[in-house]
């Protein structure tokens, strides 16, 4: 196991939304390095795979420093799923492992939620959320009997981001601050390794 890839991830997004201001320009250059990164299984340390036998996991695997955006796994046990909610930043959903539900609503002016179509997001496969393209869902694991991972990637530290929960019958919006499921990240910096192997013995 090893988490270049991660890193490289990290780094080239990390040019990415340096380079570019416009949300469209972000997401289309970093849709093809998440699909990159989830078209291998071998670099997600172990510990950030592990499902709660309650509750989903959101993982942090790395922040911008400047908040321009973060990377997450999110672990999902038989039958879990979120309620109702919204991002309120752009974000990209990679499939790892498994496979998940995402159902799709649209909130009228009125506060009224209507339910949209269900979208079925297998390995390998990219779903993206955003204020402008529709940003309100519900997302469950779609395999009865195992877990299931997502790598998503948000233009934000989503989990000190206030974002909403939504009554199903109502429609009426409830604040929430997701937070993360860990309290430490991978240590992605550490290349002493690959260094001491240039050295001569």
């Amino acid at each position: 196991m090893t988490i270049d890839r991660l890193r490289k991830f990290v780094i080239e997004t990390t040019k990415v939304v340096s380079q570019h201001s416009s949300e469209d320009a972000v997401v289309a250059h970093v849709k093809p390095l998440l699909a990159d990164l989830i078209d291998h299984d071998d670099w997600l340390p172990e510990e950030f795979t592990r499902p709660h036998p309650q509750y989903y996991q959101q993982y942090l695997l790395h922040c911008d420093p400047l908040d321009r955006f973060c990377v997450v796994s999110f672990v999902w046990g038989p039958g879990q799923r979120t309620p109702i909610h919204d991002h309120t930043v752009w974000g990209l959903v990679g499939m790892l492992r498994g496979a998940e539900h995402s159902r799709s609503f649209v909130r009228d002016d009125g506060g009224r939620l209507t339910e949209g179509e269900q979208e079925r997001l297998e390995q390998g496969q990219i779903a993206a959320v955003s204020p402008t393209i529709g940003d309100i869902h519900l997302v469950s694991n779609a395999i009865s009997d195992s877990a299931s991972i997502s790598i998503h990637v948000y233009g934000a530290n989503i989990g000190a981001v206030k974002r909403h929960v939504f009554d199903p019958a109502t429609g009426a919006a409830k604040s929430f601050v997701s937070g993360y499921s860990n309290a430490t990240v991978p240590n992605l910096w550490d290349l002493s390794a690959q260094v001491r192997a240039t050295i001569a013995a």
